[in-house]
């Protein structure tokens, strides 16, 4: 089994609603120039060049749904992606045997009555989110019940980057150029989330709580030196706040071990040597195979296949290679290596 941990779509239906209140004309023209994205017969027409054994995951593609609308509107879209995806699940359970439930993150009293009724009605097995709400970090107090309601849940979160032209790389300028924004902004998004999450003590309040990181863990790998030796033993030396100096010893554990708890896709465009970087970094336990379908130059297949190609060229065991492919996905999700779903509760209410 192939299983795509991180694949996105725009439910035709969702989609169709989605361009009534998107205001950035350039995005709309990239997502219909994807069929793939919103049509589910081209998309489906795509997957046979993988054989029977390639499943994928559905997780909502940009934009944020509380880009969209309004804290007290949000929700009306976040129920609309769900539930489309639940259709989609459900007509072709061989090809989509799970989905993530989407959230208005702009009001969190919203995304906990989502999370309740996308996994206890519509069997959703996670929920994703961005690196940012509007600008608000995600260790913001506002999102901790939706953190604790997850751990409590056992389910994990999706995390996806979320950064525009807007965010410039200097004062002196208007708005970000060359897509620096994406090709180097996104990372910075994931790294700081992760950072923001392990210093605020997210993972002592919930220990064994499960994010998936797209794009394997963006910089943190590579700077795994500059982690555990540069920031982490010299913490607070490079600021005037006496509160950074007490702030590690604070932690149960060296920083660096609370990075190596996410989770990260191989979701890398391809990439080998950044796959083998992540791989060495978080461990074959902790790295689940997923393409980033269909933001390729080809519309779907071409990052599939390069990234299938190399897992399978890694120097690991067969037994690691299978765990990347299948095994950590279904077991963080409770599906089972043959296609049957392993029947977990998770359906208690929030307290």
């Amino acid at each position: 089994m192939k299983i795509d941990a991180f694949s996105h779509i725009l439910p035709r239906r969702y989609f169709d609603e989605m361009c009534r209140h998107v205001t950035d004309p350039g995005a709309l023209k990239r997502w219909l120039d994807l069929p793939a994205l919103h049509d589910l017969n081209a998309r489906l027409k795509m997957m046979e060049e993988f054989g029977g054994d390639y499943q994928q995951i559905l997780t909502l593609s940009s934009p944020p749904i509380e880009l969209l609308l309004g804290p007290d509107e949000s929700w009306r879209l976040a129920r609309l992606a769900n539930e489309t995806m639940k259709e989609i699940v459900d007509e072709h359970p061989d090809r989509f045997p799970a989905f993530v439930a989407s959230l208005p993150m702009n009001s969190t009293e919203a995304s906990l009555q989502e999370i309740d009724y996308a996994i206890d009605q519509l069997g959703a097995k996670g929920i994703q989110v961005f690196t940012n709400v509007n600008g608000k970090p995600l260790d913001h107090p506002d999102f901790a019940p939706i953190f604790a309601e997850m751990a409590r849940r056992d389910l994990p979160i999706w995390m996806h980057p979320t950064r525009n032209a807007r965010s410039t790389d200097y004062r002196t300028e208007d708005s970000s150029k060359f897509e620096i924004w994406w090709a180097l902004g996104w990372p910075y998004e994931t790294s700081a989330a992760m950072a923001r999450m392990v210093f605020s003590g997210l993972f002592d309040r919930h220990p064994g709580l499960n994010i998936i990181t797209h794009h394997m863990g963006a910089m943190i790998p590579y700077m795994e030196g500059r982690i555990r030796l540069g920031w982490a033993d010299q913490f607070g030396s490079r600021t005037d706040d006496p509160e950074y100096s007490r702030l590690v010893h604070r932690l149960n554990r060296e920083p660096i071990e609370y990075f190596r708890d996410f989770y990260a896709d191989t979701a890398l465009s391809g990439s080998a040597i950044g796959t083998r970087c992540g791989l060495e970094f978080f461990g074959a336990e902790r790295v689940v195979f997923a393409s980033d379908c269909p933001f390729d130059p080809e519309g779907g297949p071409l990052y599939i296949r390069e990234m299938i190609k190399v897992i399978q060229e890694l120097d690991v065991t067969t037994e690691d290679r299978q765990k990347i492919f299948a095994g950590n996905i279904a077991r963080l999700i409770g599906l089972d290596a043959n296609e049957e779903l392993v029947l977990t509760d998770h359906s208690h209410a929030h307290s």
